[in-house]
């Protein structure tokens, strides 16, 4: 049996980390006033805490800007050197046999 995966907006998301506040920072009421896990909520809080949630005060789309271009990069880094790897194989085996 496959669990279903929920899917929130980040309105709801944001608004979920307003009303921790409005309970005094407690994480586990707010979770079950809204009825998501306390772990998901958590996470949730995390990501605004460190601006990278969509709706909240200390969002920051620069950062979130610079991560994506950190992750393409690291991807285009990995392909690199998988390809020089093929490379380095290829120079190694033609050598040998010429």
């Amino acid at each position: 049996m496959t669990k279903k995966l929920r899917t929130y907006s980040n309105e709801f998301k944001a608004e979920a980390v307003k009303k921790i506040a409005d309970n005094n920072g407690n994480i586990s009421a707010t979770a079950k006033q809204l009825g998501i896990a306390m772990q998901t909520l958590s996470n949730w809080q995390n990501k605004a805490n460190q601006g990278k949630l969509v709706g909240t005060k200390q969002y920051d789309p620069e950062l979130m800007s610079a991560l994506e271009e950190v992750k393409r990069l690291k991807r285009q880094l990995k392909v690199a050197e998988e390809e020089r790897e093929i490379l380095k194989k290829a120079t190694a085996y033609f050598a040998k046999n010429s």
